[in-house]
Order: C-alpha cells, then sequence, then structure tokens
C-alpha cells in the first residue's frame, strides 16, 4: 500500500510503498476512504515525540475490508469510523469506560506498533469500532474524531443555560466547541481567534460572535459581549502561556477547561487562581460515548461538520501541506483521501 511516513523531526514526509497491514485477534483492516490531519499530529513531527517511520493519522473513516480472528459483530463492507485507541481493557481507566486514559494504551498512528491513517489502509481494534449509519458520509465520518474530542471537553465544563463561554481558539477543536456548547445550552459563546477566515467557521457553526485578539484586550471585548468575565473558558490551542491566560480572563469561580494539547513545559500563578477559586480541568481524549454522540447529531441533522473542512488532497500534496500546517494558517481540518 502507499503511505505517508515520518522521517525525524522537522523532515518531510515521504510517501511510500510498504506492506499492507494484517488484523491480529480482535482487529480489522479498513480501507481508509479520508483521514484527518490533527494538529497533535504537527507537534509530534516538530518536537520528534514519535519514532521514525511512524505513519500518522488517528482521525479516519473508511470500509471494513479484513476482519481477525474473535471479532464479532462487524464484517466486510461495514462503513466505519473508530476510537484510535489499542488499549489493555483490564485497567481502572478502561474499567470506567475512559479508555483514552488507559495506562498501557498506545495511540493510532503515534508508534510503530499502531500505524495510522495517511495509509491506503489502517488496523483497528473492533471493540473500539463506530458504524457509519446512512446521511453520514466518509468526509463526516472522519471528522468524528476531533468533534468528540470537543464533545468530552464541553461535557466537562458542566455547562448551564445561565453560562457564558469563552472560547480560546478556533482551529478544529475550538470551532467544534463552539459548537457543542450551544447545543449544550450555552448562553453565549464568544470565541477569540486572530484569524478572520477561522473566526467566520466559529460564526457559520454557531457562535454567538467571534473576536479578535489582536486588536485588544479580550477581557475588555467578552465583558462587551456578555457583561461580564467568562464564567467558563476552553482553550483550545496548546502554546505555552494560556493556561495563565484563562486564569486570568476567568470569572469568579470560573470554570477553565483545557484542551488543547500543549508538548512543551508551562508555568501558572497559582495565585492568581486561588484568589477566584478558579476550578482547572484538562480534558484528554473521548470516551465511546462521545463518538456515539456526535455520529447522532450528524446524522439527525444537529451538527453540521462540513465549515470545518477546508479542502481534501491526495497523497501527493500531503508533505508540502503538512509542512504548510506548521505555520499560521487559515486552513482549518485538511482531509486526506488515499485513492486521489
Amino acid at each position: 500500500m502507499r503511505a505517508a511516513v515520518y522521517q525525524g523531526a522537522n523532515q518531510p514526509l515521504t510517501i511510500e510503498r510498504i506492506d499492507d497491514p494484517r488484523p491480529k485477534v480482535g482487529e480489522v483492516v479498513i480501507a481508509v476512504a479520508r483521514a484527518g490531519i490533527c494538529g497533535s499530529d504537527l507537534h509530534m513531527a516538530e518536537y520528534g515525540f514519535a519514532p521514525a517511520g511512524t505513519i500518522f493519522g488517528h482521525e479516519f473513516a473508511g470500509t471494513v475490508v479484513e476482519c481477525g480472528a474473535e471479532v464479532h459483530g462487524w464484517a466486510v463492507g461495514d462503513r466505519v469510523t473508530a476510537l484510535p485507541l489499542h488499549v489493555c481493557s483490564q485497567c481502572d481507566a478502561c474499567a470506567e469506560g475512559l479508555p483514552g486514559l488507559c495506562r498501557s494504551g498506545v495511540f493510532t498512528g503515534t508508534s510503530l506498533l499502531a500505524q495510522g491513517a495517511y495509509a491506503q489502509y489502517v488496523v483497528a481494534r473492533a471493540a473500539m469500532l463506530q458504524r457509519l449509519p446512512a446521511g453520514v458520509g466518509f468526509d463526516e465520518g472522519a471528522m468524528v474524531e476531533p468533534l468528540a474530542v470537543a464533545h468530552h471537553a464541553v461535557a466537562m465544563a458542566d455547562l448551564g443555560a445561565a453560562d457564558d463561554v469563552l472560547v480560546i481558539g478556533a482551529g478544529p477543536i475550538g470551532v467544534a466547541v463552539a459548537l457543542f456548547a450551544r447545543l449544550a445550552g450555552a448562553r453565549s459563546v464568544v470565541v477569540s481567534e486572530r484569524f478572520a477566515d477561522r473566526r467566520a467557521l466559529a460564526l457559520a457553526v454557531g457562535a454567538s460572535a467571534a473576536i479578535d485578539p489582536g486588536t485588544g484586550p479580550v477581557a475588555a471585548a467578552f465583558s462587551a459581549l456578555a457583561g461580564r468575565a467568562p464564567p467558563v473558558i476552553f482553550e483550545c490551542v496548546g502554546a505555552p502561556g494560556l493556561i495563565q491566560q484563562c486564569i486570568d480572563l476567568a470569572g469568579i469561580r470560573g470554570r477553565v477547561v483545557v484542551a488543547g494539547a500543549c508538548f512543551q513545559d508551562d508555568a501558572i500563578k497559582p495565585i492568581t487562581g486561588l484568589a477566584k477559586e478558579v476550578s482547572l480541568r484538562f480534558s484528554q481524549c473521548y470516551t465511546e460515548r462521545d463518538f456515539e454522540a456526535v455520529i447522532g447529531a450528524i446524522a439527525a441533522g444537529r451538527a453540521d461538520p462540513e465549515p470545518l473542512h477546508t479542502r481534501t488532497i491526495g497523497f501527493d500534496e500531503l508533505p508540502v501541506a503538512f509542512d504548510a500546517l506548521r505555520r499560521p494558517s487559515a486552513d482549518c481540518k485538511i482531509l486526506i483521501d488515499p485513492a486521489a
């Protein structure tokens, strides 16, 4: 099969032909119809958090083409996406239905032991598969994973109808957080984003307002719109300094949910949060229920991920497009079509 292979920190991906994967016990092979480029892939490439030879890609949808032994309830031809997790199913996290927190779990596309979906085929645990119903296409299916990240983060905020929300960053996760925060009943959702195209995306999925942090203080802009400091803030960028900024911005007993993946050391001033009794929560990954809820919302027409989808590319375009995403860009979600 053809695949895009990581060669090392700050090196371009290379398109190579490698052996097709074979399923182990309890696994299936999926012919990838679409795969998404994620910011965490970019971080791994930049900081060398994956070994050379890794195939990235944990956002995908496609068709089952082979089932390993002890796979039940799935068949060749099924249209699916999957939680990109290879877990032990025995630890306390797995027992509590939190596979993303499995102590020995491996994420698809981060290890030579669990190669990802920047390829024509990818292996998934049958226990992690999610069926795509009629009306949910492969484009939407490949965006279920980042939408599930946002759905999980919003659930952790315990939003109420009186809450005004501030979202920092309008990348794919920030835009999806804005979408699900409105669906969860927040009174208003304000998104802070420097790029005009991304602010427009946030408004397209239901944000009540979008502000440019480069034109003035975010605190003043939010207060002018909501009449108070934000009671709920989602950090959806993952850059050093932003957690402290969120603590500074939060109102009395404000709730800060960190969904951005920062791969660097960071520092905060605890006294700032202490003075306001700010709650700080980190949102990692998702559960099977998050995937089910997202797929159901798409199928029912309550959630439309299409505004997030910037463009679709083939393997020939992938190395250049991937490298370009390391720099500030108006692109939101780029999908890969292995057949293009």
